[in-house]
């Protein structure tokens, strides 16, 4: 990957919006042949810019998701861990925090990210591109923060991820509209693979109004 590459996907990722002629979406494709964004692997320290609280309304979407004391939560594609110490404050010592991410390097940040933020309640798991490997049973919330469009099987991850989910658990997923490999991916691609994978679309928001990032609450069928 180029430096410029990797900075447009940093930023795109950190929530800052791009010139529109950028994110001009593609018609749906196939499940199971569209295209992904390579996963980023830059420095993780972007992720949290100054102002990306307020860009991405993150408490809005807490409250949306029912992230309350005492829940659990799973953040995949966790990344640096930016959501996932925000959940963990928010659950609480009485509520648990699953920082899920198939890169090593991110598992290992978060792990020394909350030690150094003494977080006794995050979990971070090392998980597979299609297997979140979470608990069964184990989770009231989930979030996929702007990493949905790298997911190279992501009916297969749905699917799994369903034996984790508990009983009226809801299942966020944000990004924003594109082709599948610049950085973002068409949300009715999203809703139809969602579909396939068991879920139900319960709200879809453009919490932003930005006309391009959109949010999704999915429940299980």
């Amino acid at each position: 990957m180029n430096a410029t590459r990797a900075l447009v996907m940093a930023l795109v990722l950190a929530g800052f919006p791009l010139a529109q002629t950028q994110t001009v979406a593609a018609p749906a494709q196939h499940t199971q042949t569209r295209k992904t964004s390579e996963p980023y692997k830059g420095d993780l320290s972007v992720f949290d810019s100054p102002g990306r609280d307020e860009r991405l309304q993150i408490n809005r979407v807490m409250e949306i998701l029912g992230i309350d004391a005492g829940k659990s939560v799973a953040d995949i594609g966790a990344g640096s861990g930016w959501f996932t110490v925000r959940a963990a404050r928010r659950v609480g010592e009485s509520g648990t925090a699953f920082a899920v991410d198939i890169n090593p390097e991110a598992v290992r940040y978060i792990e020394d990210r909350t030690r150094r933020e003494h977080l006794q309640n995050v979990q971070a798991l090392l998980s597979k591109p299609d297997d979140p490997m979470l608990p069964a049973h184990s989770v009231d919330a989930v979030l996929m923060l702007k990493t949905y469009h790298e997911i190279e099987h992501p009916i297969t991850l749905l699917r799994n991820l369903r034996a984790s989910l508990k009983s009226g658990a809801r299942v966020g997923i944000i990004d924003r509209n594109g082709n599948g490999e610049d950085h973002g991916v068409n949300r009715e691609v999203v809703i139809r693979e969602a579909k396939e994978a068991g879920y139900r679309l319960d709200q879809q928001l453009d919490w932003k109004r930005d006309g391009m990032d959109y949010f999704l609450i999915f429940t299980p069928q």
